[in-house]
């Protein structure tokens, strides 16, 4: 097997002369011919090409070769195993076509292709394969039509063509299918409306269709026809009509997810779904606003296994039925929000012990929160903003120590924050925005060290002092505490919550000076402490805060000179005015000037600036010779100083070996460039679970790799950058040379696995909203622009795109793999080097220049930023095959907007009245705020990926702009 690059597990070590074949592991022959018929060698971790040999074991009937990492094409030879009958390679990265002369293999039962990088149509020959009963062809890039020839697949049991992009219609020959018990078409871009003969399979067990375009109604008897079925997944479509009543016969039904379309009316009742376990009725126009909505929630108490349950932002109307505390103590999440509902929670609700998920935002509940909610121990998320909740602020909440999440914004609520909110250790995001709060700010909320996301207590009637203890909050990011009565000094512990992007303490009591500390959050980007009673100077050194957008000072009584770098440069984003003593400034703020007080002081002043020049020259003529001496040194070294690496901590291979199983492919989660990446579990500053990269060291460059990110990440620290943790660069078991980087672990993965998911997720958890991508947005832009203009020395990444951008477990962005990554100055000192590398950037991203010889620089980063936010808005890959002769995504979008918005928008992120729309002069205020932020994002992403370098919007520009669509779409 000279095609094996790889073999952790040593499968090859018993294939060799002095063993015969048949006892090779993996293998199993014919006991009495000796012919191999079978081979086996799944999840083995195996790296290289498959062998074309392989189709000289004329005997075989069996080849499983699945989640492994073998990589190019589907050899032809295949075709010649006339006695093949299962064939799966699953889950590796091979690439190319499916062999058209595989249908060959007359005897084929089972066709498993998923998983992988294939390319173009479904090849029209596989209707030849008349003895098929499985064919898994999904999460690959398969394109065209559904072939009509694959309703001569008379045996065809199972077929699973989800998550490619097919297109057109699903074919009528499917129905030729009468064995058909499993049809997955999902994450596709099929039209039209499903043939009226699939509602007569009666063998059909499951269909997964969504997130296609499928139209039309459901047929109103379809669930009397398919007496089998057991998942009906059609979410994300645009069905419209009611949901037919024939469900209620559906007796064997498990998963119903029709979310998503355009379902209207009322919602029969469900209760002879015994076994039905997840339902999702999300976002539709089901219920009329009425008394008699919910009814159907009753009859769910006779489906014992329910888990999930969604019926958010539909029209749900009347009160909340106290029978909801019957449903299925198995319940784990529960969605109501976004619905008419009125009335009190029901305290039987409480019932619901086993329930993670609760979310009853934006509906018209009034009333106390029910005592009873203290029994959720499991509750990891709970959302009650924007509803008419009275009373005291339950101290029960101490007893909800799962809680990540918790959101009781803009409600009429009262009393005290409860001390025992100090008992939730894991919460992330606080929201009591806008209610009737009062006392001061219990100690326990500021030892919440969990909280990264946000804590908003703002519009209450908070009082006391803002104690030294809100600097345990080192990673908090937003924190509002504006409109409250909130007084003494601003702590200058504030400085130690070095993650805050958003500080905002406006119209509170605040006294004493601006803490000088503030300075030290260099990742501010908005700070508000405008109506206050602050006194004294603005700090300069403000001004040094590189990402501070906006500052709002206004009607304090602070005095002496506005600074004129920084934020302070740009009159619009600074608000100063109410305060009489303050002079100097930029010209467009109107200040008076700062005068200097006494002659003697303006002589002085003179005389010190003459010295200090003279000085200044001297100084530097005695360190001209000292400069032109380090230059010449530093002309002699690479662009990468190798020392840098021995200055980091190292950890050995052994432990890393240990810490993932042997390098085991179940901790496999991604690959790049020079190597491959596995999840691991080892003891290093704190962290248990990190990220092992390791790297190919027989690929060219995978040794320049892994000193350019060891030198790009060693001296760099940003919140959206990943962080690395240590380093190894030792021999591995077989005496070869062994280099790994260990880095922060990211819980949700890559931006490319929530753009384009490989795995159909029921509740949609691979979805990313408006805002969720908005925040993305900044997030990156955040990394680029701390990587240009704040390092000691600029760094060039070169390889942007949606794989390495990576989302911890607040979707909050880390840019990785600085594998391609330079150093400005070395491109400055050496600029004939750049021409040198092979690859700078991947295909689509990396801007034209690159692809004449032009250096790297920082408009190449544009470039790349440019085209991730326009595939992150219109859900498209910058490489689509839609893209050819001469078309590429920038013009795509440009020719589109913004009279074409709606057809060029990822159709997930738009709510469904502006997908519809044609002209926008009917929606509403909401709707119209949504089409202007896409459409400033998409401007921004023209902006930067125009194709002459000179034109493209610099960072620090892109920055601002990104940071007033979010002020303006939040708000």
């Amino acid at each position: 097997m000279g095609s094996i690059s790889n073999d952790p597990h040593q499968i090859f070590a018993s294939w060799n002369s002095s063993t015969h074949f048949c006892k090779w592991r993996g293998v199993t022959c014919n006991p009495m011919y000796q012919r191999v018929t079978q081979l086996n060698l799944e999840g083995n971790n195996l790296q290289g090409f498959i062998s074309p040999h392989l189709g000289n074991l004329s005997f075989l009937t069996s080849l499983n070769l699945g989640n492994n990492s073998f990589s190019g094409k589907i050899p032809q030879e295949l075709g010649r195993l006339l006695q093949l009958q299962n064939l799966s390679l699953t889950n590796n990265s091979l690439e190319g076509e499916i062999p058209t002369n595989l249908t060959s293999c007359s005897n084929l039962k089972v066709l498993h292709l998923s998983g992988n990088n294939l390319i173009g149509k479904i090849p029209i020959e596989i209707g030849s394969l008349r003895k098929l009963q499985a064919m898994s062809l999904g999460v690959n890039n398969l394109t065209g039509a559904i072939p009509s020839s694959i309703g001569n697949l008379s045996s065809l049991i199972s077929l699973s063509i989800g998550v490619n992009y097919l297109e057109g219609n699903l074919p009528q020959e499917i129905c030729h299918l009468k064995n058909l018990a499993l049809i997955s078409v999902h994450v596709n871009k099929l039209i039209g409306t499903f043939p009226s003969c699939l509602f007569n399979m009666s063998c059909l067990t499951t269909i997964s269709a969504a997130d296609n375009q499928f139209n039309g109604s459901l047929p109103p008897n379809m669930f009397h026809t398919l007496p089998n079925l057991r998942e009906f997944l059609v979410g994300g479509n645009h069905f419209s009509a009611p949901l037919p009543t024939s469900i209620t016969n559906a007796s064997i039904l498990q998963t119903l997810d029709v979310g998503k379309n355009q379902l209207v009316g009322q919602v029969p009742s469900l209760g002879k779904l015994q076994h039905l376990w997840f339902l999702s009725l999300y976002y539709n126009n089901l219920g009329d606003n009425s008394t008699k909505d919910l009814e159907f929630l009753k009859s769910l108490a006779n489906c014992s296994k329910l888990q999930v349950v969604s019926i958010s932002y539909n029209n749900f109307g009347g009160s909340l039925p106290n029978s909801v505390g019957n449903l299925s103590t198995q319940l784990s999440q529960l969605y109501l929000g976004g619905n008419q509902i009125s009335g009190k929670i029901p305290a039987e609700l409480g019932n619901l012990v086993s329930l993670t998920i609760l979310t009853m935002e934006i509906n018209h509940f009034e009333g106390s929160i029910p005592a009873n909610f203290g029994k959720f121990q499991k509750l990891q998320r709970l959302e009650l903003s924007r509803n008419k909740l009275s009373g005291d602020m339950p101290n029960f909440i101490g007893n909800l120590t799962q809680l990540y999440f918790l959101g009781i914004a803009e409600n009429v609520l009262e009393g005290k924050i409860p001390p025992s909110i100090g008992n939730c250790q894991k919460l992330q995001y606080l929201n009591l925005y806008n209610n009737n709060l009062r006392g001061s700010i219990p100690s326990e909320v500021f030892s919440l060290f969990s909280l990264t996301n946000l804590l908003d207590l703002s519009k209450n009637s908070m009082s006391g002092s803002l104690p030294d203890e809100v600097g345990r909050l080192k990673n908090i990011g937003r924190m509002a505490l504006s409109e409250n009565n909130l007084s003494g000094d601003i702590p200058e512990t504030i400085g130690d919550c070095i993650s805050l992007e958003y500080l905002l303490l406006q119209g509170n009591s605040f006294d004493g000076v601006i803490p000088s500390s503030l300075a030290s959050l260099k990742g501010l980007r908005v700070l508000d402490i405008s109506r206050n009673r602050l006194v004294g100077s603005i700090p300069k050194d403000l001004q040094k805060i590189s990402f501070l957008e906006y500052f709002n000072a206004s009607f304090n009584m602070l005095e002496g000179e506005v600074p004129m770098e920084g934020v302070f440069g740009n009159a619009s984003e600074l608000a100063v005015i109410g305060n009489n003593k303050l002079c100097g400034g930029v010209s467009e703020l109107h200040l008076p000037p700062c005068l200097i007080k006494g002659k003697k002081s303006a002589i002085h002043l003179n005389f010190m600036s003459i010295t200090m020049m003279i000085v200044s020259v001297v100084a530097f003529l005695l360190i001209l010779p000292v400069i032109y001496w380090m230059r010449k040194r530093n002309e002699k070294k690479t662009s990468f100083d190798l020392p840098i690496i021995d200055q980091m901590s190292k950890i050995s291979y052994q432990n890393l070996h240990h810490g993932t199983d042997g390098f085991s492919v179940k901790n496999l989660v991604g690959s790049g460039n020079f190597g491959f990446v596995y999840k691991g579990t080892i003891e290093l500053e704190g962290n248990d679970v990190v990220a092992i990269k390791v790297l190919n060291l027989q690929k060219k460059g995978a040794q320049k790799s892994f000193i350019a990110e060891c030198n790009a990440l060693k001296n760099v620290r940003h919140r959206n950058l990943v962080k690395i943790l240590t380093c190894c660069s030792s021999i591995d078991h077989r005496g070869q040379e062994f280099k790994a980087l260990v880095f922060e672990y990211m819980t949700n993965g890559s931006l490319e696995r929530w753009l384009h998911p490989e795995t159909e997720i029921a509740n949609h958890t691979f979805s990313l909203s408006l805002d969720q991508r908005l925040n993305i947005i900044i997030d990156v832009a955040s990394a680029f622009h701390y990587l240009h203009h704040e390092c000691e020395q600029a760094i060039i990444h070169c390889d942007l795109k949606p794989s390495n951008v990576l989302l911890d477990d607040c979707l909050v962005a880390h840019v990785s793999d600085f594998g391609l990554a330079r150093r400005l100055s070395s491109i400055a000192v050496s600029p004939k080097q750049t021409s040198t590398i092979e690859i700078k950037g991947t295909i689509g991203y990396a801007p034209p220049e690159y692809g004449m010889g032009s250096e790297v620089s920082t408009e190449g980063d544009l470039y790349s930023f440019g085209i991730l936010v326009l595939e992150m808005l219109t859900g498209r890959r910058p490489t689509d095959e839609m893209f050819e002769d001469g078309h590429n995504l920038h013009n795509y979008v440009n020719i589109s907007i913004p009279h074409n918005l709606s057809q060029i928008v990822d159709p997930t992120i738009l709510p469904k009245e502006l997908k519809q729309a044609s002209n926008y002069q009917n929606l509403n205020p909401m709707h119209l705020e949504v089409e202007k932020c896409l459409l400033s994002l998409f401007r921004i992403a023209l902006a930067c990926s125009k194709e002459s370098p000179k034109e493209r919007m610099s960072m620090v520009d892109v920055t601002r702009e990104l940071n007033l669509i979010k002020s303006s779409f939040s708000s």
